[in-house]
């Protein structure tokens, strides 16, 4: 396949090709359609019989060269699995183009600073688990590394100090960036604010601009409540402080964070009783 993408990828080659999907024709001829020398043409014509998609047989003193079907069909059939893996419903390109148009309407509306103070984001999810074992993945670093990125992220450090005026540190990488070779796709510190475990959580998080300065603050609420099948999970997101940077990040809020929890949800649903977990991110709790 390869052999052959890059011989279709020269134009001279192709329009050989293209000749020979009207019919079957000698080299000469071929040259003076191409409007190209015949040596020249011999040799596209050679390159494109070693990968297969072209046949010939000798006449007389002729050399006829024909197109061969197959590897043009197996080559659109290759083309098409890719495409349909892009555009597959609920897929990481449908992600992408969501976050693209939320990406150029924040942008627009990024004019001035505190122009997204005020805005609030809330989300719900109802989860396997009593709350008590909800309330350890919310609050112990080695769990919370679990989910708590978007799907194609993964958390590279993690301070959670879950106590009032605990640290909060949250690094993230990309998640096929396994030796961390890659620029570090975002960090954000912040302190917790209140602590009654196993029913309200409440921090301010600020997200880092590249300079170092912060984006906004998030204020946000985190409300447990058990229920006959498990924990109902009330999360609120409020903005302050939003700098006119500040669009990438609250751009993917919705999204980013709305795939956090669902992957919370596919974690307790794996394992709904107890889970214990050990990893190598740096990862860190004070009680």
């Amino acid at each position: 396949m390869d052999a052959l993408l890059t011989a279709l990828a020269d134009p001279a080659r192709w329009r050989l090709v293209s000749l020979l999907a009207e019919r079957p024709r000698p080299v000469g001829v071929l040259a003076e359609l191409a409007e190209a020398r015949q040596p020249q043409t011999t040799k596209h014509l050679q390159t494109l019989e070693r990968t297969g998609v072209v046949t010939s047989q000798r006449t007389g003193q002729r050399r006829i060269y024909a197109l061969r079907p197959g590897p043009l069909r197996d080559l659109a059939a290759a083309l098409g699995r890719l495409a349909d893996t892009a555009e597959q419903a609920g897929g990481p390109r449908e992600t992408y183009d969501r976050y693209g148009a939320s990406l150029h309407a924040e942008r627009l509306a990024a004019e001035e600073p505190g122009w997204a103070d005020g805005r609030s984001f809330s989300f719900r999810r109802s989860l396997t688990g009593h709350p008590e074992l909800v309330w350890r993945h919310l609050t112990e670093p080695s769990l919370l590394a679990r989910w708590w990125t978007p799907h194609d992220l993964r958390v590279s450090e993690l301070v959670f100090e879950a106590r009032e005026g605990g640290r909060i540190v949250q690094e993230y990488r990309d998640v096929e960036d396994a030796d961390g070779s890659d620029l570090v796709a975002g960090r954000a510190e912040g302190v917790i604010d209140d602590v009654r475990p196993g029913e309200h959580l409440a921090y301010r998080l600020s997200p880092q601009l590249p300079d170092g300065g912060l984006a906004f603050t998030a204020h946000v609420a985190l409300d447990l409540r058990p229920t006959g099948t498990g924990t109902d999970l009330d999360v609120h997101w409020r903005i302050t402080d939003s700098t006119i940077d500040s669009a990438d990040f609250i751009a993917g809020i919705e999204i980013g964070f709305g795939q956090s929890l669902d992957t919370l949800a596919a974690t307790l649903d794996a394992d709904p009783h107890d889970t214990d977990s050990t990893d190598s991110t740096n990862t860190r709790s004070t009680r």
